[in-house]
């Protein structure tokens, strides 16, 4: 008979593995990749976090332009794909969309910039 740690584990990979089996098969390829983009932005926002824990954040202002740009891309990306999911019932059409985050995207890295000093 298996510890309540061992069921505990059994669950949580069985639940898992559904939601994988789950993701390949209700995902479109677009959203994967958007998904890859949005996993990548947060990696490079964990990244600079534990760059700072290590080194140190001499130039704070710089460290704050890092995170903010590269977590901000984490959400408007998902918010990209959120208005591109055809189950969402967006009213507006994936090219206003993507011209929409484009613009976002351009006014948030003008921002970090100007942060930066």
């Amino acid at each position: 008979m298996g510890t309540h740690t061992e069921m505990g584990a059994d669950s949580v990979l069985s639940v898992f593995g559904a939601f994988k089996e789950e993701y390949k098969r209700n995902t479109s390829t677009r959203s994967k990749v958007i998904d890859c983009f949005i996993l990548y932005f947060l990696a490079v926002a964990a990244l600079q976090v534990v760059y700072c824990a290590i080194v140190g954040s001499f130039p704070f202002n710089s460290f704050l332009a890092g995170f903010i740009s590269a977590f901000g891309s984490a959400i408007l990306t998902a918010c990209l794909r959120m208005q591109i999911n055809p189950a969402n019932h967006f009213e507006i059409s994936e090219e206003r969309a993507f011209a929409d985050y484009a613009l976002c995207m351009l006014v948030l890295y003008v921002v970090a910039i100007n942060f930066i000093g």
